[in-house]
């Protein structure tokens, strides 16, 4: 199937580990129109398709991503998170109109290389506001995170606000 400049343009602009998904995506939907080559269009509306849902379309709702610690999920499955947040409780109960989460991963273990990775993600996606989870945090149940203060210090440095904590 050939590509059009543009469109090959476009498809370099796809993260590299989802390109080959894209590139056959695409080629699909051209080939369900009876056509032999991708355009700008093409991509713009398959993107659409697929990506659609996560854009921030509607201005006025509150996108939260929650960042947990990685060794705390191995007996953690989240649900005080999922349940406070549903609640508006504790850390969540300052949120007011239409809130949605958007996000819910680990650190990627210390000293919290996946947070740093995913930040560029999360703001593409309009992610407003990411809390660290009560498990970074806390000193009692689970040892404290060492990193908790670089994480945060990162996330903010990206425009991201942070909260700190949860459910407790």
């Amino acid at each position: 199937m050939k590509w059009s400049e543009e469109a090959q343009q476009a498809l370099e602009r796809v993260p590299g580990f989802v390109r080959k998904m894209a590139r056959r995506a695409v080629e699909q939907e051209v080939r369900k129109k009876g056509l032999d080559t991708v355009e700008l269009d093409d991509v713009t509306t398959v993107q659409g398709k697929y990506l659609g849902y996560i854009g921030k379309e509607e201005s006025d709702k509150t996108r939260v991503a929650v960042v947990r610690c990685e060794i705390v999920s191995e007996v953690c499955p989240g649900v005080a998170c999922f349940k406070s947040f549903n609640r508006r409780e504790n850390h969540f109960a300052d949120y007011q109109g239409e809130v949605e989460m958007v996000g819910f991963f680990t650190c990627g273990g210390c000293p919290g290389r996946r947070a740093f990775r995913l930040a560029d993600s999360l703001m593409r996606y309009g992610v407003d506001v990411v809390h660290l989870s009560s498990c970074m945090l806390l000193e009692e149940e689970y040892p404290r995170c060492p990193h908790a203060k670089q994480i945060k210090k990162m996330l903010e440095s990206k425009g991201l606000k942070v909260v700190e904590g949860t459910h407790h």
